[in-house]
């Protein structure tokens, strides 16, 4: 079991931070130094900002206040403050942290770089050793289900995040930006079941206001029966498995498609208002929780290149959203989406579901992305 030592070494900044990120300054000190340009620097910020999320929880736990408290250093160092934070009281004899809304503050005197958020949402995920971790844990099962759109923490996590794009919006005259992601001052991040949240936030936003927000997912979930191939076969015998599994699924699916025309029909015009939103999906190859992504993007594509009529008739459709439309009800899946950068990470060494793999520099990983 670990110590309230190992916890405090995990959560303190200079311990776990990302050393690469460190420089000295003049007098000797460190101080973090992050170059917006880069991608990395970006990925690295937004997943430390998550983490930050996580150990306000553990401070308030631990009862680390003041100057004991061990979150600051991880949206401090990055120069932002701590706006506000969004509580969970779905235990009405208590309340915790899901998420922390931060505000960047440029240095005094330098203007803020153009990719630069102003603002940033991030929620944190499920934290298995937390004293009321079932609350979590049922939040999983209702990913695992694909109703955690209908769950009381989706619904503080988007009203949060649209209180504070209108707000904004009626300070700036709308400086929030619709439609290209490079315009747009909020960022959302999240990792785990803080991903899905994120996820859920973003796609809302863009679907029902048009706000391209960009978004950063460390290790979605992703319910899906393929990555068992992986376990149970070889991998090349799983991967032309797999493939095959996906073509003949979507024959199966244009094929219902035509039966259930205006289902397909409302699908399609929910894909096109998603179709600006391109979030950054970071998973590793070994996270059995989010494989699922990968291989709906990997095997989409090859549908795409094999049977391109197919693919493009079926992609917006899944057989659960089908069968409830049969009854009159409309759902639509979470991981359905037009188009992600998809970041595959494939080292050895890591912790496959793990945070903090994502804010090591791109040489310690073994990154590959697509579009």
């Amino acid at each position: 079991m670990a110590s309230s030592r190992d916890f405090d070494h995990a959560d303190c900044f200079d311990n776990s931070g990302p050393v690469h990120m460190m420089a000295k300054n003049g007098a000797g000190s460190p101080r973090t130094v992050v170059d917006w340009g880069k991608e990395e620097h970006r990925r690295c910020v937004a997943a430390c900002l998550v983490k930050g999320v996580y150990i306000i929880e553990n401070d308030s736990t631990r009862r680390r206040v003041h100057t004991n408290a061990l979150a600051p250093p991880w949206w401090e160092n990055f120069g932002f403050n701590l706006l506000d934070v969004i509580r969970d009281d779905s235990d009405h004899d208590d309340q915790f942290i899901i998420g922390a809304i931060y505000e960047h503050v440029p240095p005094l005197g330098e203007p803020a770089h153009p990719l630069s958020p102003h603002y940033v949402v991030a929620f944190r995920g499920t934290m298995i050793s937390h004293p009321k971790a079932l609350i979590d844990l049922y939040l999983d099962a209702k990913i695992m289900v694909n109703t955690l759109k209908e769950s009381k923490r989706s619904r503080l996590a988007n009203t949060a995040v649209k209180k504070l794009v209108a707000t904004i919006d009626k300070g700036m005259g709308g400086a929030c930006g619709h439609g290209t992601a490079g315009s747009c001052i909020v960022w959302l991040a999240g990792h785990s079941l803080g991903a899905s949240l994120a996820l859920d936030v973003g796609r809302a936003m863009m679907v029902e206001q048009g706000y391209n927000l960009p978004t950063f997912l460390f290790n979605p979930p992703q319910v899906s029966p393929t990555p068992a191939i992986d376990v149970l076969l070889p991998i090349k015998k799983a991967q032309k498995a797999k493939r095959d599994i996906y073509a003949v699924s979507y024959f199966v699916k244009a094929g219902l498609g035509k039966v259930l025309n205006p289902h397909k029909e409302r699908m399609e015009n929910l894909f096109k208002r998603l179709s600006p939103w391109a979030p950054e999906l970071y998973m590793h190859e070994r996270d059995v929780i989010c494989k699922g992504y990968i291989d709906y993007f990997e095997q989409r594509q090859q549908v795409q290149e094999r049977f391109r009529a197919v693919a493009t008739s079926a992609m917006t459709l899944s057989y659960r959203d089908m069968f409830f439309s049969m009854f009159g009800m409309e759902k639509e899946q979470p991981h359905l989406l037009p188009s992600a950068r998809l970041w595959k990470s494939t080292s050895k060494d890591e912790d496959a579901h793990a945070l903090q793999q994502w804010w090591k520099p791109m040489g310690e990983q073994s990154l590959s992305v697509r579009r």
